[in-house]
């Protein structure tokens, strides 16, 4: 699939696999490295979520419904239809484009008053105060200190065996239950009294409880606030360390500076592994004839590999670059925001945001990287966690 050529790679996560582009491992886990056969699994109607820590979800009581990521069927498609509206892009841009636009301007000013920065800091800022005008909470720093403690950058294992265990536990269920009191309470008591066009409004139309609701406001917490943050650091590498390219980006118009954020995610997919589980047996293409993977396997799509097969996107798929011939039919940023009916609903919403705080951050003339980020990953939803990255204005 991939040959010796250079890689543009910031974050190398070591998982591309030229050989084999649809195998079972000798753990038992198929994993796909393909876009065709990934494509394929990722569409069929026999497949379930896996991983992102299913195990413990499967364990609440029948009566409780599950966040939706962890749903599937009839269920899943149902409440993707029913909130497709809030992420539909005229959506976004008539309803979020001001506040992101507004948020960007405050994070500048920080820039500006402290002369440097942690960009994971300012990116951070951002996300939450898009995520939280999406959801129906309210934002702001108390909820930035609630969400930093519930998605540390180093997790440990729940458990009742060992002082460590215990410790996280505890935790853990604090942390629920600082989020329950102190953010999805108040605002679903205040949704009840002044419904608006946002997500807890729907659930509670819907008949979510508060229980319901908090698992559900975690959930675009981590997919809209935690994956964005770090798309936003690893954007602002490339662009920081790559002359033309940040020329490029500093010159363009709109859609042009979102093909080369796609390009760049295309690339670096903040999510490095799509987990399923068959619930039936899926034909998918392989090099010699179709594949058959049984009912019951569990089975990894690696993004990562996925996303720089030559196949479908052309010459020099380990570099970056903006407006490349594609496969018909290819997403511009391969399966970083997946496919079928698991496929992230915020996708434009991460986008857009994105751009309008780096086209604001890169419009300053003269600000520089003075510190590149550390790179560790965080592995239930195996992406990678860019900290410590110091931006500066000159002088």
């Amino acid at each position: 699939m991939v040959g010796t050529e250079p890689s543009a790679r910031k974050v190398d996560r070591g998982e591309l696999d030229a050989a084999c582009p649809v195998a079972r491992g000798a753990d038992g886990v198929w994993r796909i490295n393909g876009y065709a056969p990934a494509v394929a699994l990722l569409r069929a109607g026999h497949t379930v979520q896996d991983g992102l820590g299913i195990e413990t979800v499967a364990m609440l009581p029948k009566r409780i419904r599950k966040p939706v990521v962890f749903q599937d069927g009839a269920e899943h498609r149902d409440h993707r239809r029913e909130t497709a509206r809030y992420f539909a892009p005229r959506w976004v841009d008539e309803h979020y484009r001001d506040l992101m636009v507004r948020v960007a301007d405050a994070q500048i000013d920080t820039l500006r008053k402290a002369g440097a920065c942690v960009l994971s800091d300012l990116s951070f800022s951002m996300a939450i105060e898009v995520a939280a005008a999406v959801v129906g909470v309210r934002g702001g720093t108390g909820i930035q200190r609630r969400l930093e403690r519930f998605f540390p950058e180093r997790v440990g294992m729940p458990g009742l065996t060992s002082l460590h265990g215990l410790y996280w536990l505890c935790r853990l269920g604090s942390n629920w239950l600082r989020v329950y009191w102190f953010d999805v309470r108040p605002a679903v008591r205040l949704r009840r009294k002044q419904p608006r066009d946002d997500l807890i409004s729907h659930l509670l139309a819907e008949g979510w409880t508060e229980t319901e609701m908090l698992g559900e406001c975690l959930t675009y917490a981590s997919a809209g606030m935690i994956t964005t943050r770090e798309f936003v650091n690893v954007a602002a590498w490339h662009l920081f360390t790559d002359e033309s390219l940040r020329q490029r980006y500093r010159a363009a118009a709109e859609p042009e500076r979102i093909a080369l954020l796609h390009e760049i995610l295309r690339l670096e997919p903040v999510v490095g592994s799509l987990r399923r589980r068959t619930t039936a047996a899926v034909e998918v293409p392989g090099p010699d004839g179709p594949v058959v993977i049984p009912p019951g396997a569990r089975v990894d799509v690696v993004v990562g590999s996925v996303n720089v097969d030559p196949s479908v996107m052309g010459e020099r798929p380990m570099t970056v670059c903006p407006g490349r011939a594609v496969a018909p039919g290819t997403a511009e940023a391969g399966l970083s925001f997946g496919a079928g009916a698991h496929r992230c609903p915020g996708g434009h919403i991460a986008i857009l945001e994105t751009d309008v705080f780096l086209s604001k951050l890169f419009a300053i003339d003269g600000v520089y990287m003075k510190t590149a980020p550390r790179v560790t990953f965080d592995e239930v939803i195996t992406g990678y966690v860019l900290r410590e990255m110091v931006i500066a204005l000159p002088g």
